[in-house]
């Protein structure tokens, strides 16, 4: 994997965790981009070294999904199966999802098949295959929607 490509896959994992975190503790958006570029993104956590993130990409993410998110969640929402909702969504599996479509909705120049890809990765960190599976069939219904 080339350099610019895992820095931006370090970058879509730090924004999953990121939402994740303004999800649970409604940290302020500012406060938390600055958390994490200072302590998150790049460093070393408990002897674990984290993937130095492309820092732009990460704010856009992160940024594009607070300020998109009931867009975003109106898409989701109506591609759950009948009797789903987003709430009955796991808060990982929900920021994941977000995160795919805002990429789909915005970064037209990253390919359908490379934003699908890498939040299916993102998925495996977190979850098993058949989750990542869900990932997949959800954000590929979105890009058909969104991209055509």
């Amino acid at each position: 994997m080339n350099a610019k490509s895992s820095s931006r896959s370090a970058a879509r994992l730090g924004a999953v965790q990121a939402l994740f975190q303004h999800d649970m503790e409604k940290t302020a958006i500012p406060r938390l981009l600055k958390e994490f570029h200072d302590h998150r993104l790049g460093a070393e956590i408990e002897d674990d070294q984290y993937a130095d993130a492309e820092i732009e990409f990460f704010d856009e993410i992160v940024v594009g999904v607070a300020e998109r998110k009931d867009e975003i969640d109106a898409l989701i929402a109506e591609k759950l199966a009948s009797g789903w909702s987003l709430k009955r969504l796991d808060k990982t599996m929900l920021q994941i999802l977000r995160s795919g479509s805002f990429e789909l909705l915005s970064q037209q120049d990253v390919s359908t098949a490379t934003v699908i890809d890498e939040y299916v990765d993102v998925a495996h960190a977190f979850f098993d295959e058949k989750d990542a599976g869900f990932v997949n069939g959800l954000l590929d219904s979105i890009a058909k929607q969104v991209r055509g």
